[in-house]
């Protein structure tokens, strides 16, 4: 631990934190420690004993009264003089804060320290130790070392800040957590040029930081102070002290970059799996190392990450502490849209999901997700469902994400803010909103949607609203959504016609590229009618370029994309695409082929269909007439061929027609008779 400075406050000499009372009742050499007991070294019998948890306290009782209202007050209620047992289990600061106390009630000197002051302190409010028993009672003494000493020195008010993890509420009842906070931030948010009090820098491999052992780096007039010098000694405290620090420093105004720099730097030490998956078995040693030192206090410091699936399900007591510093850094996240990276954001969020986090807060993250939405990267977006949804991963939370991004967009278009102006951020160019911003979206949706339509699972409902959710505007090439639109067709095999040009629907066959037409012309998965209209469009793209350039070399500003004959739109087309475009038409020609030949067969069984109904009606005619009426039927038929042909006769053979006409009825009416 640091020596304090010899400070003098109010004419008494606080010689390097010895603090000792004036008068002494009991001559002593000190206190001995006989197994959980304490003995006072003098040849005056004990006639109290003071039971602080499981230590006893053999003292007297005439030092105690004439310093401790508490005692005084016990011993008067229970108006008995020959008390000599007294239990005190809820001494603030345990039994080390009592024994202090009861030091400085036998005028032993008492070196006080950042690390035991609060106890100390509140002990001495507990035991009501005032100036009305004693003049410069341990109340005063130990209020004066607090805002003298500790105050006033960064590592001091850090110290303290921490112990009071154990006091509550008695450190907050006495202001000790208000005044430290205060403290911290006004120097937090001091000039760094002006800086000249030790702080801890960056440590390689610690999760905690170890006063003890780290290294004083006390910056000289020429060392150079970075603006996140206080990152790493706040992130040592307990989150709700943190939360106070991290209030106060925004009431002094400080940059809101900053702050969120310092809410990530906690982060990554507090929940390490929210940075890096990876490391959370690394940092695993160096986290139980700092549960250990904290062990005396409710709250299990240095909490590690748990990845759902890698490791067994994380204790209630753990997800619990978890779930209190995700929803406590939401909350003072600063609400500029810059002050912390959209993957962080992203991170946290998927964190709050699978631990259950409180649904406004969830909300609320989701979104400043929206207002930084172009910033995020696939890896974060593909956040899994922990709600038991049928897919495998969250696709509901990025289309509300998407939303979220729309309606800011929206916003700022109706009502521009300050930071759509140049300013300080005009040369970044992840910052800013507009059509570039709609674009890095539409390409981070496209690629999720590659990603995500792997999921058999995956409803085409789903698919296509995420897909339609941009303005059309908002993609130049339809590549990639071409992309993630045959990706779920090879997932997703056993699709009807329907739902496949449904599907193709969403797409703009005019807006792919070269290689992505050429793809399609071939692509078996896609419908017919979509491959013709990519082989239209790309033909009308080409004619359009091919008129261009010709114009554009010819000198003419005023043209209109044409193409003057199908041999020059043929001279001027790549000779790759010209193969895959005679490979494409002939892969349409020979469907058509097919179709007709299949046409033709169906026609001939559908002619041989009528023969044999025919014959068939043919047959069972015959076998139910006489031979009397097929004799007259053969007659008429013969007759009927008669006449036909005398109507085809010329006029010259006329006389022999009239001669068979009138022998031929008689020679039958013959037969007949």
């Amino acid at each position: 631990m640091w020596d304090s400075e010899t400070e003098l406050v109010g004419g008494r000499d606080y010689g390097n934190g010895v603090l000792s009372s004036t008068k002494q009742s009991v001559k002593t050499d000190g206190f001995e420690l006989k197994g959980n007991s304490w003995y006072v070294a003098t040849d005056i019998p004990s006639d109290l004993l003071v039971q602080v948890g499981d230590v006893n306290f053999h003292l007297h009782k005439y030092p105690l009264l004439s310093r401790s209202g508490k005692i005084n007050r016990v011993m008067y209620e229970l108006r008995d003089p020959d008390l000599s047992k007294m239990v005190l289990d809820d001494v603030p600061g345990g039994p080390e804060a009592f024994e202090l106390a009861a030091k400085f009630c036998y005028g032993i000197a008492v070196d006080l320290t950042a690390a035991n002051i609060s106890g100390l302190r509140c002990a001495a409010e507990y035991l009501e130790m005032t100036e009305d028993l004693e003049e410069g009672n341990l109340i005063f003494k130990t209020e004066a070392f607090l805002s003298y000493v500790v105050l006033s020195s960064w590592r001091d008010s850090i110290v303290v800040l921490k112990s009071c993890e154990k006091l509550s509420p008695w450190a907050e009842n006495l202001q000790i957590v208000r005044r430290c906070s205060e403290s911290i931030a006004w120097k937090a948010c001091a000039n760094p040029k002006g800086i000249r009090w030790a702080y801890t820098g960056k440590p390689t491999k610690v999760s905690s930081p170890n006063w003890g052992d780290m290294k004083d780096s006390s910056p000289s007039r020429s060392q150079h102070v970075p603006p996140d010098w206080w990152f790493e000694d706040v992130s040592i405290l307990r989150i709700d002290h943190f939360v106070r620090v991290i209030t106060a420093i925004k009431v002094k105004g400080m940059r809101f970059e900053l702050i969120g720099a310092s809410i990530m730097h906690y982060a990554s030490k507090w929940l390490p799996g929210l940075i890096n998956e990876g490391t959370g078995a690394a940092d695993e040693g160096s986290n139980s190392s700092n549960s250990k030192s904290n062990s005396g206090s409710s709250w299990k410091g240095g909490l590690h990450m748990i990845v759902a699936g890698n490791k067994d399900e994380p204790s209630n007591v753990l997800a619990k502490n978890q779930r209190m510093i995700i929803e406590s850094l939401i909350s003072i996240i600063p609400p500029q849209k810059d002050s912390v990276s959209c993957s962080f954001l992203l991170r946290l969020l998927r964190m709050a999901n699978m631990l259950k986090v409180a649904p406004a807060l969830v909300t609320e993250l989701e979104k400043r997700v929206g207002m930084q939405f172009e910033q995020a990267t696939l890896a974060d977006l593909l956040i899994p469902s922990y709600n038991k949804c049928e897919t495998m991963y969250d696709v509901d939370l990025v289309q509300r994400l998407l939303e979220h991004f729309l309606i800011q967009e929206q916003t700022e278009i109706s009502s521009p803010s300050p930071q759509s102006f140049p300013g300080k951020h005009y040369d970044d160019p992840q910052r800013g909103t507009g059509p570039n911003a709609k674009m890095r979206v539409a390409r981070l949706v496209d690629s999720y949607l590659t990603e995500v339509s792997r999921d058999r699972s995956l409803s085409l409902t789903k698919f296509q609203v995420l897909a339609e959710a941009l303005p059309e505007s908002a993609r130049i090439c339809d590549d990639g959504l071409y992309r993630a639109i045959d990706s779920y067709l090879k997932a997703h095999p056993t699709l009807s016609e329907h739902e496949r040009k449904r599907l193709c629907r969403v797409m703009d066959c005019q807006k792919l590229s070269i290689d992505a037409c050429m793809h399609a012309a071939q692509n078996e998965r896609l419908p017919l009618r979509v491959v013709v209209q990519v082989l239209f469009s790309e033909q009308v793209k080409i004619s359009n370029a091919l008129a261009t350039n010709s114009l554009k070399e010819a000198g003419d500003s005023q043209y209109q994309p044409m193409v003057s004959n199908r041999k020059t739109l043929l001279e001027g087309t790549p000779q790759s695409f010209q193969e895959g475009w005679a490979a494409a038409k002939k892969d349409i020609n020979t469907v058509k082929f097919e179709l007709e030949s299949v046409k033709a067969k169906y026609l001939e069984l559908q002619h041989d269909m009528e023969n044999l109904q025919r014959q068939f009606d043919k047959m069972s005619k015959h076998k139910q007439t006489s031979a009397w009426s097929s004799g007259w039927k053969k007659l008429s038929k013969l007759t009927k061929n008669t006449n036909l042909e005398n109507q085809n006769i010329g006029p010259e053979h006329t006389t022999a027609a009239d001669h068979l006409s009138r022998k031929t009825p008689r020679r039958w009416r013959n037969s007949i008779s």
